[in-house]
C-alpha cells in the first residue's frame, strides 16, 4: 500500500526533500523525549564526549549539554522500534524501493538558546555509494519553526555535483555556499509540528543554524539506502563480512550485487587529525556560514 501520493513522489524527485506533517503518533514522541531526558542526565559529571554522547562546547559537568546522541537505535528500544515501523519505512519504500539497509542513526539536540549549528553539506560527500538511492529521515521531536534552527535544504541541489567539502586540502565536511553558487535566501526551511518527518536526498545541500530561541529543536535521524547501494567509502565500509552487513537490513531482501549508476563521487580524504562527529570535523572551518554558540 502506498504511503505517498504520486504528487509527493514527484515533488521529492524534483526537489530532493519532502515534509510529512504529524506522521508519528505523539505517544511515541513522548517516549523518545523521556529517553532524551535519560541521556541528558547520563551526561551529568562527564568532562568529554564519548562513544554514546557528543557534548556541546559549552557543556559543564554540573550543567549537562548534549548536542548528539550517537547511534540511538542501539541504546534505546523506542528509537529502535520506530526505526523499523511503517511510520518511517513506508514512505521510504515508495521513494527508493522495498529493500532498505541502515547506514546510521543520530539524535541531534539543539537545546533552547544554545543548540549548535550544522554547516552546509551533502551527506553523500561523507559516504559515497555505488548509486544515490541514499536518504535521511528526520523525526521532529519538538515543534519546528524558523527561529529554533530548522533543517534548510536547497531544492534541486541533489541533481548537481558533489561540492568541495575541504578546507586547506583537508576534508572538513562543509561547503562554501558563495563559492559554489548558492544564495541562502533560496533555501527551503523545513518546519512543522512535533511528530512530523522530513526526508532529504543524500546529495541535497542542507544545513541548520544555531538555536537562538527559547524552545528546543531536537531531531532524530535515520539514514538509509537501497540495499543495492554499496559503500565506496565511509563508515559502512567497516563491516566484517557480508553477513554482518546484511544485519543492517531494515526490510526486504539483501543482495550481493551492487547497482552501479553514473553519480558524482569525491573521496572524503584526507581527514583532519580530529575526525569524529560532524561537529568536530566542521570545527576545522576557517570561514563559517552560521554563528557558533
Amino acid at each position: 500500500m502506498e504511503a505517498l501520493t504520486e504528487k509527493q513522489k514527484s515533488f521529492y524527485e524534483e526537489n530532493g526533500y519532502l515534509m510529512l506533517e504529524s506522521r508519528i503518533p505523539i505517544p511515541i514522541i513522548e517516549e523518545i523525549r523521556a529517553e532524551i531526558a535519560r541521556f541528558t542526565e547520563e551526561a551529568r559529571g562527564m568532562t568529554a564526549s564519548n562513544d554514546r554522547l557528543d557534548l556541546e562546547d559549552s557543556h559543564r559537568p554540573d550543567e549537562p549539554r548534549v548536542r548528539r546522541i550517537k547511534l540511538p537505535h542501539t541504546l534505546s528500544d523506542p528509537v529502535a522500534r520506530l526505526m523499523k515501523s511503517d511510520h518511517v519505512l513506508a514512505p521510504v519504500r515508495d521513494l527508493i524501493g522495498p529493500d532498505l539497509r541502515l547506514h546510521t542513526t543520530k539524535l541531534n539536540m539543539k537545546s533552547a538558546g544554545y543548540g549548535a549549528a550544522v554547516e552546509w553539506h551533502q551527506d553523500f560527500a561523507f559516504y559515497p555509494h555505488t548509486n544515490d538511492d541514499v536518504l535521511a529521515v528526520g523525526v521532529l521531536i519538538d515543534d519546528l519553526a524558523e527561529e529554533n534552527g530548522p533543517l534548510m535544504v536547497f531544492p534541486g541541489s541533489h541533481k548537481g555535483p558533489i561540492h568541495d567539502h575541504f578546507d586547506d586540502g583537508v576534508f572538513v565536511g562543509a561547503m562554501d555556499l558563495a563559492r559554489d553558487g548558492f544564495d541562502v535566501k533560496d533555501a527551503a526551511v523545513l518546519t512543522g509540528p512535533a511528530g512530523s518527518i522530513s526526508i532529504h536526498h543524500g546529495r541535497a545541500v542542507h544545513g541548520s543554524a544555531l538555536n537562538r530561541s527559547d524552545r528546543d529543536r531536537r531531531m532524530l535521524f535515520y539514514e538509509m539506502m537501497a540495499a543495492d547501494a554499496f559503500p565506496i567509502m565511509g563508515s559502512d565500509t567497516k563491516f566484517a563480512s557480508l553477513d554482518d552487513y546484511n544485519e543492517r537490513m531494515l526490510c526486504g531482501s539483501p543482495t550481493d550485487r551492487p547497482r552501479l549508476a553514473p553519480v558524482p563521487v569525491r573521496i572524503p580524504l584526507p581527514k583532519p587529525a580530529k575526525a569524529g562527529s560532524i561537529y568536530e570535523l566542521q570545527s576545522g572551518l576557517r570561514a563559517r556560514s552560521f554563528e557558533k554558540v
